[in-house]
């Protein structure tokens, strides 16, 4: 059962909804998949807000998914409770952290799931798993009731098979939400270093939807990544400090490490890295006075054997967009190999509506 930490059995005609275990349920121990939260959790008193909606639309909760341990890593591999098992290929790593998440829609053990996304962690597991997800603009669903990674980083967002899952995922999050139009769609094609295999399936969707692509250069690219590596680990080791403290045995090595590593960084670096995290929001909103949306690959390769998942740490391109706490949307795509490649679209600020609807006409154009 190494997709789901815990199931439930549930009847009825509803949305089938799988929560990623770090997100509050009512009655139920939230162990965000560490040992060290799990032997100290109570039954939450409350739901998460994020979950309001899907209570009032009678979706049925299927259960608790598996994460990479404290929602810190990007390859879902879990000391203790397994590793949810990638269904394009069980070698491979299902990525992270909101891996139990990809698997349950991958699989249809779940109509929808939520996921949470600090640096990539909805848009890394879809990639790995051939399945679609959506990063939701920072702070425009309420993160209360989930366990805290990087605050001024962390988002939650759907996850499903496909963009009409994901369209029934924001409408359970966001109770009204509908998709918009699409019509004059202008794409910037930024270009991060990728498998050739990975940008060709991009390029081959773009033309098949028939939008203007203006190729583009995202000045700072390499420095938003780094920057924001450096604010989420910093932040995630103030969140998290007093648990290494307390029982640095009940988290898992590489989860540990990275936390540590959290708290040599000086405030000189933390500094600049916020000031580049203001260049980097002023550059892409330039951009947005071009074009619709940007478009690169979600990963710049393919999912990684187990052995060798932590190469997805520098084959993410996912980090930037959440630097700027913009929203992203993930989508498969054949590659004429036995992976598909997945296609990143990033919006402007609170732009998930024309995400979506750009993703369902991308989705057609793919199935071509």
């Amino acid at each position: 059962m190494t997709t789901f930490i815990s199931r439930f059995d549930t009847g009825g005609s509803g949305i089938r909804l799988a929560v990623k275990d770090l997100i509050d349920m009512e009655g139920e121990p939230t162990t965000a998949g560490c040992r060290a939260v799990a032997e100290r959790a109570e039954p939450a008193r409350r739901d998460a807000v994020c979950l309001a909606g899907a209570r009032a639309a009678g979706a049925r909760i299927v259960g608790r998914t598996n994460l990479h341990e404290l929602a810190l890593g990007v390859t879902g591999i879990n000391p203790w409770y397994g590793t949810p098992v990638n269904p394009l290929d069980p070698a491979r790593v299902p990525g992270g952290s909101s891996s139990g998440s990809a698997v349950a829609v991958a699989t249809g053990e779940a109509d929808v799931a939520y996921g949470s996304d600090t640096g990539g962690s909805i848009r890394i597991p879809a990639a790995c798993c051939g399945t679609a997800g959506l990063k939701t603009t920072w702070g425009r669903i309420s993160s209360e009731g989930v366990w805290p990674l990087a605050p001024s980083f962390d988002t939650v967002g759907p996850m499903a098979r496909d963009v009409a899952g994901l369209v029934r995922g924001m409408e359970l999050l966001e109770p009204g939400f509908a998709p918009a139009e699409t019509t004059g769609v202008v794409i910037g094609r930024l270009r991060p270093p990728a498998d050739p295999l990975i940008d060709a399936a991009v390029d081959r969707v773009l033309r098949q939807a028939e939008w203007p692509v203006l190729e583009l250069v995202a000045p700072g690219w390499d420095r938003a990544t780094a920057d924001a590596a450096l604010l989420l680990v910093a932040e995630a080791w103030e969140s998290n400090r007093d648990l290494v403290a307390r029982d640095p045995e009940g988290i898992g090595t590489d989860v540990r490490d990275r936390l540590l590593s959290g708290a040599t960084f000086e405030a000189a670096a933390v500094a600049a890295a916020w000031s580049g995290q203001r260049a980097w929001t002023a550059a892409l909103a330039a951009l947005f006075d071009q074009v619709d949306f940007l478009v690169t690959p979600t990963l710049s390769l393919f999912p990684p054997l187990l052995a060798e998942g932590a190469t997805l740490l520098a084959g993410r391109c996912t980090l930037p967009v959440n630097l700027a706490g913009l929203p992203a949307l993930s989508l498969p795509l054949r590659t004429g190999g036995p992976l598909p490649a997945s296609i990143q679209v990033i919006g402007p600020a609170h732009s998930e509506d024309r995400l979506l609807a750009a993703g369902a006409w991308l989705e057609s154009a793919a199935a071509v």
